[in-house]
């Protein structure tokens, strides 16, 4: 600032006053207190941003990602880091250790414990047209993860949109390629994993960083206006099901039991036969034996099969009498010995 102070004029022969010059002066230079308070603020207001700048945290489900001047220079892991201050880097944090959830054909209202779901506005999603032309409704969901920080946030604009539609492409094409009843039944585990393949596959081709966790179909439904046509046709083939089911009990209970009887009947003939050979081969054998016997010794042999005819008509006689055949006529014979009185009381004496 210059100074418009000009010295009191000369030959006044006065001295001049040195408080005044002095006060004079100060009042036209600038405040320096003043001035030097304003740098002290500006220092520390400058010092706290260097620090609040100078440094960030990463949480323990997240991974830092540094940008110098808006080009990718470095990720880190949990914890606390450095970086360059007044925005020359900066550090975005990513969630990669947490499991995302994108759901289709309805929404979660309130989630918790008892979780409440709409499906009103969201039909363009649910309804789909299967490979038999029949419209039907498919809710499920995705879960994912990002694998690739870098890839998330640099190589795709909106990857959560890509998700959506691609979920939604992959499941239409899915379901439009299998039969109502399929889908609605019989392959609703098959899908869910062809539809996570497929849209693992998709995703990784867009580069978007994503893994995908599971598919799942949450609930597969033909439209409200027909529902009551499909609730018949269902009753009609359970109906169907539960006949053939019980015919094929009957049959599993009755042939076996069939079997096991026609095999026992087989059993016992083969046995009979079997037994009847053998005997009749053992009596020709006897014969056999009892001809050369007899063409040996004809009077022997006479004897001894008399003698076992008789053996074998006595076993099977109730009394013997052995009579002389010079007695002319028979007489009861009085048994005489221990207890043939009680004997002959009981059923008489011969």
């Amino acid at each position: 600032m210059p100074m418009d102070w000009t010295p009191p004029p000369r030959g006044t022969g006065r001295e001049p006053d040195l408080n005044k010059v002095i006060a004079d002066f100060k009042s036209k230079m600038p405040n320096f207190k003043r001035a030097k308070g304003l740098w002290v603020v500006v220092l520390v207001v400058a010092a706290i941003i260097l620090g609040s700048t100078a440094y960030y945290t990463v949480g323990p489900e997240e991974t830092g990602i540094v940008l110098r001047l808006g080009a990718f220079s470095r990720e880190t892991g949990p914890g606390l880091h450095f970086k360059l201050p007044f925005g020359i880097e900066q550090a975005i944090n990513v969630k990669t250790g947490r499991v995302f959830k994108e759901e289709f054909g309805f929404r979660g209202v309130n989630p918790g414990i008892r979780s409440r779901f709409t499906e009103k506005g969201f039909s363009d999603e649910s309804l789909m047209l299967t490979g038999d032309l029949n419209v039907i409704e498919v809710k499920w969901i995705v879960q994912y993860k990002i694998r690739d920080p870098r890839l998330w946030l640099f190589a795709v604009r909106d990857p959560v949109a890509a998700i959506r539609d691609l979920s939604e492409s992959v499941m239409r094409q899915i379901v439009g390629n299998r039969l109502s009843d399929q889908v609605l039944t019989l392959q609703r585990v098959e899908i869910a994993a062809k539809a996570q393949k497929e849209l693992q596959s998709l995703l990784d081709s867009y580069k978007t960083g994503v893994q995908v966790v599971t598919v799942k179909l949450q609930d597969v439904n033909p439209p409200p206006p027909v529902q009551p046509a499909f609730n018949e046709v269902n009753e009609a083939r359970q109906q169907k099901e539960r006949m053939i089911n019980e015919a094929q009990e009957a049959y599993n209970r009755e042939i076996p039991k069939a079997l096991g009887e026609a095999s026992r009947v087989v059993t016992e003939a083969e046995g009979y036969a079997t037994e009847k050979i053998n005997r009749a081969q053992g009596e020709a054998k006897r014969f056999e034996d009892v001809l050369a016997s007899y063409l040996t010794a004809k009077d022997v042999t006479r004897r001894r099969l008399y003698l076992e005819a008789m053996q074998r008509m006595i076993d099977k006689a109730d009394k013997v009498y052995v009579v002389d055949q010079n007695v002319r006529s028979l007489l009861p014979m009085l048994p005489l010995g221990p207890g043939a009185g009680r004997a002959a009381a009981g059923k008489g004496v011969k």
